[in-house]
């Protein structure tokens, strides 16, 4: 075995191919064909691709079928606070002896074959699926779709969340090439599910063209509140589903979330049959961290929100003005460098009182003087902080009673933040 601790595994992987996002299908599929059995027919597949709103979606799943009674198999990335988190059954991290147990046979299996950190993830769950059999694998793609690890696998149902600009270098910079790219995860004549609420024509026309047959929120099915908003009806076409508690994870989107899971598993049903009962009970014990995910430590309120784009920050600034604090509301932001930074600070300025900008110790990242100057085009000053621990500990040391402390900007961001506030609520 090459190394018996997961984190040697991990720096390894990171180390192995430089190109740390390679995309394209070849090495990954040639692995994945190697290993022995490479097999998922005894699962139902769900792929999962979208720019906001994967992980809650993966979760509304997770938390339905689990009060179903089903089993699932669920991959999801980046992590917060342990690798683990990625590569989930029934809702539970799997072991580092399993994941390492993966890593050594796609080791070996792959001979020569360069594989990136993500792909070996990717490889490692859907390895450890086929040995588990669970009821359902919900596989959420990393990037794009079509030339992303997750897509050697034939879902059995396609969703698409929602699209938006976000890594435009790889993807495109319009929303239809966007679309082309995530409708790169539908197959041949079996279901999709488009759950956002702008869908670009190239994701249609990608459908039409495979014979794959499309439902599509506000026009194939929808989830509308209902009087006071205490409750919301899903209807697809004439069959409804009244009554339903609203999903418990914050923000009025997650509705379109819900909405979208309920429609794939009704297009599941003959092989997942669902009582009504297990919609409302996944609703209600739906949970996600680091999503609007809100800790209150000596009466200071941490809204902790792995937001990093326009199109997921606006929802954050709404869900702020809808609830406000007696208090400062002050920002910790930390971001990598190939986001709209500006647009994002501009989407919080009448949110926030005081910035906090937080270097993040990364290739990719932001130091704390490149994040105040380009802060400053959109008329913001900050106080600057060499990492977000800092930011955290300035803020943690100044911050009153009644006052909100949002972190945003990045998954990094949120991760260091989760882990200074673990450590300060165990003292």
């Amino acid at each position: 075995m090459r190394f018996n601790q997961l984190e040697d595994w991990l720096s390894w992987q990171e180390s192995l191919n430089p190109k740390s996002i390679d995309l394209g299908l070849e090495r990954v599929a040639e692995v994945w064909r190697r290993l022995t059995p490479p097999d998922l027919s005894s699962s139902i597949v769900i792929s999962i691709a979208g720019t906001n709103g994967k992980g809650s979606t993966v979760a509304l799943f997770e938390a339905v079928l689990a009060a179903a009674g089903y089993s699932t198999g669920s991959y999801t990335s980046p992590h917060l606070l342990r690798y683990n988190e990625r590569i989930r059954l029934n809702r539970q991290p799997l072991s580092d002896v399993r994941i390492m147990e993966a890593f050594v046979a796609i080791d070996q299996a792959r001979g020569d074959l360069p594989l990136t950190y993500f792909e070996f993830g990717t490889l490692a769950a859907v390895y450890l699926f086929a040995a588990e059999k669970p009821d359902v694998v919900l596989l959420e793609v990393g990037l794009g779709g079509r030339l992303d690890a997750v897509n050697i696998i034939d879902a059995d149902l396609s969703l698409i969340t929602s699209i938006a600009l976000d890594h435009q270098d790889w993807l495109g910079s319009d929303l239809e090439t966007i679309g082309r790219e995530k409708a790169g995860i539908f197959r041949r004549g079996r279901p999709a599910v488009f759950s956002g609420r702008k869908m670009p024509h190239s994701v249609m026309e990608y459908a039409r063209a495979l014979g794959s047959p499309l439902y599509q929120n506000g026009r194939d099915f929808q989830g509308l509140l209902k009087e006071g908003g205490a409750t919301w009806n899903w209807q697809a076409g004439n069959r409804m589903i009244p009554g339903l508690p609203l999903p418990a994870l914050p923000g009025a989107h997650q509705l379109q979330n819900a909405a979208g899971v309920i429609m794939a598993l009704s297009l599941l049903e003959r092989k997942l049959p669902l009582k009504p009962e297990a919609l409302g009970l996944g609703l209600q014990t739906v949970t996600l961290p680091g999503r609007q995910q809100i800790l209150e430590l000596h009466g200071v309120q941490w809204l902790l929100d792995v937001s990093h784009n326009p199109h997921a920050v606006a929802r954050l600034a709404e869900y702020l003005d809808a609830h406000p604090v007696p208090g400062r509301t002050r920002a910790v932001l930390g971001m990598l460098r190939d986001k709209d930074v500006e647009r994002v600070a501009g989407l919080m300025r009448d949110q926030v009182q005081d910035w906090h900008l937080a270097g993040i110790d990364d290739p990719r990242g932001l130091n704390a003087a490149e994040l105040g100057q380009r802060l400053a085009v959109a008329g913001i000053k900050g106080r600057l902080h060499k990492g977000v621990t800092d930011a955290m500990q300035e803020v943690a040391g100044s911050a009153m009673e009644g006052d909100r402390v949002v972190v945003f900007g990045s998954f990094h961001t949120v991760t260091d933040a989760l882990a200074f506030l673990h450590s300060k609520s165990h003292h």
